[in-house]
């Protein structure tokens, strides 16, 4: 692994990596994944998670575990090419191990791991999934916040989980206490996707509207009762009620 591609702080998250052997193709990656699965489970998730294509009944800990050894053995390009063709195999496990191999704060250069996310949000069809790939992408918003331009077109998608991911990949927006004004105008802009979704009845986009406001709330609450003062009428009770959880009664 080159010095190139990582800085000291990205083997921060890589502590107690496992000694567990690095795949040298897709075909060795899914069959540790396959080790680590409990055949019983794979009927019960895709009765849970409804979209077709095969389960393993892997847990995710255990993608974790394995994943968390990948990415400390492998390079930036190892990586995004075994990424790659783990979610070409439209395996449910195999789709959210590649999600996690690219799920790192600090990834120099990084502009093939976003364009390998990018890629996968037209292929959304399942909340799991969708969060995964989404987790890695936020790592990628907060790196260059210039990446909204990309994520706005998606709000535009008729994709009801291309829209969702909009707001899901830039929940680390809400989490900020003391937000720089680049932040604040970021947080702003996606404050008013999520108005503009408002209207949206489905319950995925009523329930990404208020993770996303319940969330914020635990770090502005002021911004969050206003946006619900606005907008709270439009939208579905659930939503409101869980974007208020946190405020003041």
């Amino acid at each position: 692994m080159s010095t190139e591609d990582w800085s000291d702080e990205d083997w921060g998250d890589e502590p107690d990596a496992p000694a567990i052997p690095v795949p040298a193709n897709v075909t060795e990656a899914l069959a540790q994944i396959e080790a680590a699965a409990d055949p019983a489970k794979a009927p019960e998730m895709a009765a849970y998670h409804k979209a077709p294509r095969r389960y393993l009944g892997t847990p995710v800990p255990a993608i974790d575990t394995l994943t968390r050894a990948w990415r400390a053995g492998l390079t930036v390009d190892d990586r995004l090419n075994l990424a790659d063709a783990l979610w070409q195999t439209d395996i449910h496990e195999a789709r959210i191990a590649a999600a996690r191999l690219l799920t790192q704060a600090r990834i120099r250069p990084d502009d093939d791991v976003w364009a390998l996310i990018q890629s996968w949000v037209p292929q959304f069809d399942a909340w799991a999934i969708a969060d995964h790939a989404c987790k890695a992408g936020e790592k990628r918003i907060m790196a260059d916040l210039s990446r909204l331009d990309t994520v706005e077109r998606w709000t535009q998608s008729p994709l009801v989980w291309q829209r969702r991911a909009a707001l899901v990949i830039t929940l680390p927006l809400t989490k900020l206490n003391f937000p720089k004004p680049d932040e604040v105008a970021a947080r702003e802009r996606v404050l008013g996707w999520a108005a503009s979704y408002v209207p949206d009845r489905d319950w995925f986009i009523q329930k990404a509207i208020g993770w996303w406001l319940r969330d914020l709330s635990k770090h502005n609450a002021v911004r969050t009762a206003r946006f619900l003062d606005e907008h709270g009428a439009g939208m579905k009770a659930f939503a409101r009620k869980e974007a208020a959880l946190y405020l003041p009664k």
